[in-house]
This record gives structure tokens, sequence and C-alpha cells, in this order.
């Protein structure tokens, strides 16, 4: 099973904005090249961040849950995601009210361009 392992210092955020960009109205997902190994080889590195204008910590919580459980159903689809790559994901107030059978065409479509 693959594990989600999250970035951790800053100079590794500042990388991966520099490089690939998607919008959509519910997020936005940075990319770039692995330039730092994951723990185990299996791993993904994706961080989730949310922005405090988005509201209170349920709100953002709610958000970050819902997208971490998209990436793990697209995980589970093989090539859905590139595992070569390090992703930043910025959640969007947008997503709070959407359920996930709509998230979900919207981040595998957002990823599949990303793989370009």
């Amino acid at each position: 099973m693959v594990k989600l392992e999250s970035l951790k210092k800053s100079n590794q955020f500042k990388k991966t904005l520099k490089e690939k960009k998607v919008y959509t109205d519910y997020f936005s997902i940075f990319a770039a090249k692995n330039f730092f190994k994951p723990k185990y080889k299996s791993n993904l590195l994706i961080s989730f961040v949310m922005k405090k204008k988005i509201g209170n910590a349920v709100k953002r919580n709610k958000i970050r849950r819902k997208l971490k459980a998209i990436v793990q159903k697209l995980l589970k689809k093989r090539g859905a995601i590139n595992k070569d790559y390090t992703y930043i994901v910025f959640g969007k107030s947008n997503a709070y009210t959407q359920k996930q059978d709509v998230l979900l065409p919207s981040m595998e479509k957002s990823f599949s361009k990303l793989k370009k």
C-alpha cells in the first residue's frame, strides 16, 4: 500500500512551487520532479495546504480529509498519479460544499495534465 508522506522543510515547498502548476475551482496542484527521496520507495511525497482565509480549523480539516481520500482512491487506480513527482495541493473553500463524486474526476484530470 502506498503511504502519503508530507514535505517537511521550507526549501522543499519553495522548489516544488516553482515547477508545474494546475488550477481548478476546488484546488491547485503544484508538482516537481522528485528532488528529495521519500523514506520508503513506495511512498508518495504530497502535502495538503489550506489557507486560514478558508475558515476555521474544522472547515480546513474537512477539506484536507476530502482531498486526501480522493488521492488515496486515485493511487489505487494504476497510473493515475505519477510517484516520480512531489506534489503540493492547495485546497479552496469551494471544495468544502462539493461531494467527492464531483472532486474525483476534477483531480484525476488535473494529475493527468501534470504528467504531460
